[in-house]
């Protein structure tokens, strides 16, 4: 068995948005991937002193790792779309420790028949399954909706393991013709994620809100743009009289995205809000997309960063049906430590969130293991991990 603990934490975020901040706790365990204990260090002692290995947060805050529930992953830790190598490891840098794939629409010359649809999703889906870039689970396989596709080929997706979806690039005369993909897809256990708004790439159309209205898909991919927004009164619709994930982005309309989040604070509809880069894209290559996002909108909104937090994790794993997303007993053990960037006028990575700092990261770890020190993408955190044993390899980050 492998077990390591995180203690010393001035605060623990639970990515749980109705309760964020887990009280009188200052120590997380885990052992072979999984967190197993979560409380003060005075009662878990004995387990502290059998972890393997053990980091001190020196009270930094703990929080769960950050999910980016719409990264354009095609094969490998490469972006055709802006030829970048290792940009996956890069990620987990920015405190990403998994993703979730909006479709590999980005691999060149994607197929658009039935069988070549169905190969990608699959092959994507089985290479990521085992292929962890900085120690990232990558949640890839997203078939692409085509007008082509039967009953029968999602019946052969779901017994290939496929549960991801996108609609929004398929060779549609008329996006409301998707109506009978969406459906089947779902009837066989697949999660639907639908563009929205304007017209991105080429190959795709705008989606408006009544095109929503009647796909009715689960997730309402970057409500705030991707990057040209819905009209606001058509947002307000797809808020109000649907169920529909609410998807932010980084490379959308900020001003979007605020009045969103307020809206969805203001009337209790919080647990839909989930947060994702949209990269890479035309937008780039950003590692910090995500902790970026929690930033500007825990700002500019006002709202509690470690809420805002937990859209850009519990809420994401909720929605995908994911294994992290939380510091909670059971949960896959993700976790990133960080603080206030050295420099700054907050006292700690929340504060420093509420004024719109990034913080600094300053250990990383996912599936239980300790893979970063001293991120090379963010600010230098002011106050560092210590660890037992010493692991100097990882602490050669920086600029």
């Amino acid at each position: 068995m492998s077990s390591i603990a995180v203690t010393g934490a001035g605060t623990i975020l639970s990515g749980d948005h109705r309760q964020p901040v887990i009280a009188d706790a200052d120590t997380v365990i885990a052992v072979d991937g999984t967190i197993t204990a979560v409380g003060r260090r005075a009662d878990l002692a004995a387990q502290v002193k059998a972890s393997e290995v053990v980091v001190d947060a020196q009270g930094a805050t703990i929080a769960p790792g950050l999910i980016d529930s719409h990264c354009h992953v095609v094969l490998g830790d490469y972006t055709p779309r802006q030829k970048t190598v290792d940009f996956l490891a890069s990620y987990v840098h920015g405190g990403i420790t998994s993703v979730v794939s909006p479709g590999e629409i980005h691999a060149p010359g994607r197929p658009h028949d039935a069988t070549g649809v169905k190969a990608l999703a699959i092959a994507a889906r089985s290479c990521f399954a085992g292929f962890n870039p900085g120690g990232m689970t990558v949640h890839a396989g997203s078939v692409v909706l085509e007008p082509c596709l039967t009953d029968q080929d999602f019946a052969d997706l779901q017994a290939a393991g496929v549960h991801l979806a996108k609609f929004g690039f398929g060779l549609y005369e008329d996006p409301a013709d998707g109506y009978d993909q969406v459906r089947a897809a779902q009837q066989h256990g697949i999660t639907v994620m639908c563009h929205s708004g304007g017209a991105s790439i080429p190959g795709s159309k705008p989606i408006t809100p009544e095109h929503l209205l009647h796909l009715a898909p689960d997730v309402c991919g970057h409500i705030n743009g991707g990057p040209t927004s819905l009209p606001a009164a058509g947002v307000d619709t797809i808020i109000e009289q649907t169920g529909m994930a609410l998807q932010l982005v980084q490379a959308g309309n900020l001003r979007s995205a605020v009045r969103i989040i307020e809206k969805c604070h203001a009337e209790d509809r919080f647990d839909r809000v989930v947060i994702g880069s949209d990269t890479p894209t035309g937008t780039g290559v950003m590692p910090l997309g995500v902790i970026k996002t929690v930033a500007e909108l825990s700002s500019l909104s006002g709202i509690d960063p470690a809420q805002v937090w937990a859209a850009a994790t519990g809420n994401n794993a909720r929605t995908w049906s994911l294994p992290a997303g939380f510091i909670a007993a059971g949960a896959a053990a993700d976790i990133v430590v960080m603080d206030a960037p050295w420099g700054s006028t907050a006292d700690d990575a929340i504060a420093a969130l509420a004024i719109g700092d990034i913080p600094g990261i300053t250990a990383v770890i996912t599936t239980g293991v300790l893979r970063n020190l001293t991120s090379r993408n963010t600010p230098r955190a002011a106050r560092l991990v210590q660890v037992e044993p010493a692991m100097p390899h990882l602490a050669a980050a920086g600029h």
